[in-house]
């Protein structure tokens, strides 16, 4: 297949384009604005394969995208606005890329004819969870204008197979980590805070429960649903690792040698959903669960970020380092 990936340049992005590249004959265009968190470093090691195409593009950009994704077969919808914080300073970009560009991305998809279109969602759009988990038909619950502007993406894209007949799987996955994560997030953030013997951030009172997935079996997820999802479907993505922040940072201060006079308790976030957890028995019946232990993810992830400080240091900001 031809698949064209939007955000290619991304963490999710660039980890699901290597992805496929190692596990199929596909041939991969990315499609990437480049803007703060693109990065081509994260494509690198594929840029001179003969399978891989890159096009610097926005997706809010008709005239851009539609002779890009021409003579695609799929599209993998990566491309999005991600981070909680930055919605709240400045939440109109995060409506335009990611319910505008979403519009655009499947409205050009129909025009072509493109044979399926994957829209990658997040969790965070069913809202805070007290007690089970989310099942694909919750009630979509958003309490930032990040997973607001995520859930309008998503009804957006499933519209497109309600009204046009565009072929449309939506995933809605846990929170991802790993390599090539941008050093905004919360465990890259800490683990290069402590290798710059930097103290940690921790919001609020530390018990915020969140599953985490690593980036690899995520990409694993999307490619099945890629190729054997059902169409108009919804597949939730979780590990089953849902653990509070503070037992998280415990483990990260573990692998690190480090202690907790390194934690700094910080006012908690606007809006700072309590528990994500989501029923993800959709996409085990099609034959998938991860293939990675947290705590061997967990210091997979570490040891990446202590081998690669070139790629990480000039990324990450003064206000986050300071």
């Amino acid at each position: 297949m031809k698949l064209f990936v939007t955000g290619g340049a991304g963490f999710i992005g660039s980890n699901y384009v290597r992805h496929v590249l190692a596990h199929s004959d596909d041939e991969v265009t990315v499609f990437d604005a480049l803007s703060y968190a693109g990065n081509l470093a994260n494509l690198a090691e594929v840029e001179e394969g003969p399978r891989y195409r890159f096009v610097k593009g926005d997706v809010c950009d008709r005239e851009a995208l539609e002779p890009a994704m021409h003579g695609h077969d799929a599209v993998l919808h990566f491309a999005a606005e991600s981070h909680v914080d930055r919605s709240i300073a400045s939440p109109d970009e995060f409506v335009r890329t990611n319910c505008m560009g979403t519009n655009v991305v499947c409205d050009v998809a129909r025009r072509l004819e493109v044979g399926r279109v994957v829209h990658i969602s997040t969790d965070e759009v069913y809202g805070s969870v007290e007690v089970g988990s989310s099942a694909e038909d919750a009630v979509l619950d958003p309490r930032s204008p990040y997973s607001a502007s995520k859930a309008g993406s998503d009804l957006m894209a499933r519209s497109y197979f309600s009204t046009f007949g565009l072929p449309v799987v939506v995933t809605r996955s846990s929170n991802n980590f790993g390599p090539f994560q941008y050093p905004e997030k919360l465990i890259p953030l800490f683990v290069t805070n402590l290798l710059d013997g930097l103290v940690v951030p921790l919001y609020g009172d530390g018990m915020n429960v969140r599953d985490w997935c690593f980036v690899d079996d995520n990409c694993a997820a999307i490619d099945l649903v890629l190729r054997g999802g059902e169409i108009g479907s919804v597949y939730n993505i979780g590990a089953g690792n849902e653990v509070p922040n503070r037992v998280l940072v415990d483990k990260l201060l573990a692998l690190m040698d480090a202690d907790d006079s390194m934690v700094r308790y910080v006012d908690d976030r606007l809006g700072h959903d309590r528990r994500y957890s989501v029923d993800s028995s959709r996409i085990r019946a099609l034959g998938w669960s991860p293939a990675h232990d947290l705590d061997e993810a967990l210091a997979t992830t570490v040891a990446w970020y202590r081998d690669h400080r070139y790629w990480w240091e000039p990324l990450k900001p003064p206000a986050v380092t300071s």
